[in-house]
């Protein structure tokens, strides 16, 4: 960690004590009766977290029952709220209406306070068997029974700065809370002695298990001269994979989470003019099919679908998390 900017150093020293008084037991955190699963990162956006969250709803689901919890980012609603088929990115957030465009029959909601929209799920749904909790590691509230961290490759929690400089929003040393670290958007044909350079960056405790993943684009048809529209944390992943067979492409790029505007609106269909195809994340897509771009754009508009893909250590990463469930739902009878 690396501390040029007194910023750094005062949002770390905040971030340090208020854990201090978690650990301490002065803050208090709340255990729940059933099986919690924390997908979460030491970084601000950009590490999979929605596709990590779809790939344990694909895993868990098809024996369990299982809701998404999620704090709804960039919503204008407050309180709790289970999504519904009238929601929209305005009312739920972005991601969560991602997955719940995925995944219309899985209990999705959307709360700032984790505990209690864990014991709203348990109300609605008494059936529940397990939910997931997007974002929510420095939620500490509640305590999480099985926490998944995840890392980007090329920029890993140890090697990173804390905000403003950086992009950590928490203490490297608490990924000790983690029972799973998950390296993600790693290149592919990595070689073992690339994997062992990055164990040996984490110094992981005998405890935790390390797993390598890859983000995988689905196929779609991009036609002629595209232009890649975002409004995501890193756009520059799926912009370089796009590159590899269209090279003529260009990115225009908005901030994580952009609503986009009347004025955003009126730029992007006079820049659309100039491509034949506008390629955009199924993130990106909740937003903009709120504004008249879903019809003026929709000869063109080409949504590209992203999933997480682990290596060879796949099956060990399933068998840990639905052993965790399985265990968990015993103890609940």
């Amino acid at each position: 960690m690396i501390f040029t900017y007194p910023m750094s150093w005062l949002y770390a020293t905040a971030v340090w004590i208020r854990n201090m008084l978690y650990d301490d037991h002065i803050l208090r955190s709340t255990k729940v009766n059933i099986p919690t699963i924390c997908v979460g990162n030491l970084a601000v956006g950009g590490t999979g977290k929605t596709p990590m969250t779809e790939y344990l709803i694909s895993l868990l689901s098809k024996n369990y029952r299982v809701a998404v919890l999620s704090r709804g980012y960039g919503r204008k609603t407050h309180g709790f709220r289970i999504a519904q088929p009238e929601d929209s990115a305005l009312t739920i957030g972005d991601e969560p209406m991602q997955i719940f465009m995925h995944f219309p029959h899985i209990p999705i909601a959307v709360c700032a306070d984790r505990v209690m929209g864990v014991k709203k799920l348990k109300q609605i749904y008494p059936d529940l068997q397990c939910i997931i909790l997007d974002d929510a590691f420095q939620h500490r509230k509640i305590v999480c029974g099985y926490n998944i961290l995840l890392t980007s490759y090329d920029r890993l929690y140890v090697n990173d700065s804390f905000l403003p400089v950086g992009r950590l929003r928490d203490i490297p040393k608490q990924s000790l809370r983690a029972n799973a670290i998950v390296v993600t958007k790693c290149p592919e044909n990595m070689r073992p002695i690339d994997k062992r350079v990055v164990y040996n960056a984490l110094h992981l405790p005998s405890y935790q298990h390390l797993f390598f993943s890859s983000m995988v684009y689905g196929n779609v048809e991009i036609k002629g001269k595209p232009l890649v529209l975002t409004g995501i944390a890193h756009p520059e992943y799926m912009f370089q994979h796009i590159q590899k067979t269209h090279p003529n492409a260009e990115l225009l790029a908005y901030a994580d989470h952009h609503i986009f505007s009347s004025y955003d609106v009126n730029a992007i269909l006079k820049k659309a003019e100039d491509f034949d195809c506008i390629v955009t994340t199924e993130k990106d897509y909740t937003r903009l099919k709120l504004t008249e771009l879903k019809d003026a754009l929709a000869d063109k508009l080409c949504v590209l679908p992203i999933h997480m893909d682990f290596d060879a250590e796949q099956s060990l990463f399933e068998r840990e998390v639905l052993l965790y469930v399985a265990e968990n739902c015993r103890k609940m009878k």
